[in-house]
């Protein structure tokens, strides 16, 4: 797609509200549909209050918030905001009747030529896109909430969804600046949900089990892996890690994950008593009435974090 090319984004909620700004920011022409249409008005609103911070940290590709904002309209007919739209993205509820229900129509609605991609987090494309006659053009694109600030998007594809719909998807994104994650075929909670739950599995276990209370655990990944996780992956962080590389790293070092392995494989109950922990002391440390408050600071730590990442790949490199 080209610059100025018209987007739809059905849902306007948490995400599809998050979307229109990255899309409008890229410099498309953002149509804002919600069955509900005060909470399409509600979402170019949203807009309208975020913009501003973000063009205090230069987020905003030069462009001033009244010229990205007017870039988004909240339509209240799905038929206009499809009409003539290159790109769909649905980000209603996350269930998976609501998603078939909603796809058969999008199929139906939309030009021959759109992609129609869903935000959904935990469905696969498969569940929701089988039976369409324009399957092959259905596909996944799941963010990382909120994605005008956190960049990395998930590219999944159907087994019928054509690998050129995928690729285009993966291009649209780039020119919106942001980093799709382009997968070769669906599995069962993509590639961050997969990462994140690995990561959560063991804290959960390690304080559920007595070793470690939540903040230690949260210090291990804030002031420790996280600085490195910023800026590389794990396997570019191993790659660094060992004089001779990635392999070397593993010669080195696999035996160690390699007999911690069997100790992880046993789940602690998120729900279960080891919550009462948690929950205590997250509350001490952040009384329920303030964590509208602290999403505020996450968001513009995010920004301001985002803006050095810029800065620093300008002056040190990618």
């Amino acid at each position: 797609m080209v610059e100025g090319k018209a987007v739809a984004c059905v849902g306007a909620g948490l995400i599809g509200r998050a979307w229109a700004i990255v899309f409008a920011r890229g410099g498309h022409q953002v149509r804002l549909h919600d069955e509900n249409h005060a909470a399409a008005e509600a979402a170019r609103d949203f807009a309208e209050d975020v913009l501003p911070g973000l063009a205090e940290e230069g987020l905003l590709n030069g462009a001033k918030p009244a010229e990205v904002l007017a870039r988004i309209s909240a339509v209240h007919d799905i038929e206009e905001a499809l009409s003539g739209a290159s790109y769909v993205q649905e980000s209603t509820r996350e269930d998976l009747e609501v998603k078939r229900t909603v796809f058969a129509r999008l199929d139906a609605l939309a030009d021959e030529g759109a992609t129609i991609a869903s935000s959904s987090s935990a469905i696969l494309p498969s569940a929701f896109t089988e039976n369409l006659a324009g399957r092959h053009r259905c596909l996944v694109v799941h963010p990382i909430n909120p994605p005008y600030l956190v960049p990395a998007a998930e590219v999944v594809p159907a087994p019928w969804t054509d690998r050129a719909i995928r690729d285009g998807a993966a291009g649209f994104l780039r020119d919106c600046g942001m980093a799709p994650i382009v997968m070769e075929r669906e599995i069962d909670g993509f590639v961050m949900n997969r990462m994140q739950g690995a990561l959560l599995e063991e804290a959960f276990r390690l304080v559920g089990e007595g070793y470690a209370s939540i903040e230690d655990v949260d210090v291990g990944i804030r002031e420790g892996l996280a600085l490195r996780w910023s800026f590389m992956g794990p396997f570019e962080t191993i790659d660094l890690n060992a004089p001779g590389g990635v392999r070397d790293y593993a010669e080195r070092y696999q035996q160690i994950y390699e007999r911690l392995f069997p100790s992880m494989q046993h789940r602690v109950d998120w729900s279960g008593p080891v919550m009462d922990v948690v929950e205590a002391e997250r509350r001490k440390r952040l009384p329920e009435d303030k964590l509208a408050e602290r999403h505020i600071w996450r968001d513009r730590r995010l920004m301001a974090l985002i803006a050095h990442k810029r800065r620093a790949a300008q002056d040190i490199g990618e």
